[in-house]
């Protein structure tokens, strides 16, 4: 992930800033392109937030695992309403970084709510993140783990 995001910071939900390096080492991304106004956002964000928790939260030792929110709402303050009402405890490419639209573009990402799932390289494990997790819930970290290449005595 340090390819991905090399040079820029992240926000996490309480506006510290992150350096991506130290907080993706060794873990699997989903990058997360949302948006408060978008409904099936709405519906799907708190799905998310359940499983980033169970993962992260109910799992000795926690899942390498890190969700970053790519926002697609239309101001800085929505996105910040919208991290604080909805989000779990992940981080967040700041608002007013143009990063987010080159993302977008190299993700191919032509709607909204869509979870990417990368390996440390940047490369795509899964485009089809938000499915998988409706479909198959904590199961299918296990799939995603088995792609990344990253070795992890996570069980």
């Amino acid at each position: 992930m340090v390819d991905v995001f090399s040079g820029r910071l992240l926000v996490g939900r309480d506006g510290r800033s992150v350096d991506p390096e130290e907080a993706l080492q060794n873990k699997i991304v989903g990058l997360y392109f949302s948006a408060g106004w978008c409904s099936p956002c709405r519906d799907f964000t708190p799905i998310l937030c359940d499983f980033y928790t169970e993962l992260l939260e109910e799992t000795d030792p926690p899942a390498p695992f890190e969700v970053v929110f790519i926002s697609s709402d239309h101001s800085a303050e929505e996105m910040v309403g919208y991290m604080h009402a909805m989000h779990g405890d992940w981080l967040a490419l700041p608002f007013h970084d143009p990063y987010r639209h080159d993302l977008k573009k190299k993700y191919n990402i032509t709607a909204i709510p869509k979870l990417v799932i990368v390996k440390q390289t940047g490369e795509v494990i899964t485009d089809k993140g938000r499915k998988q997790i409706r479909d198959k819930g904590l199961s299918c970290f296990r799939n995603w783990l088995e792609s990344a290449d990253i070795f992890q005595n996570f069980s």
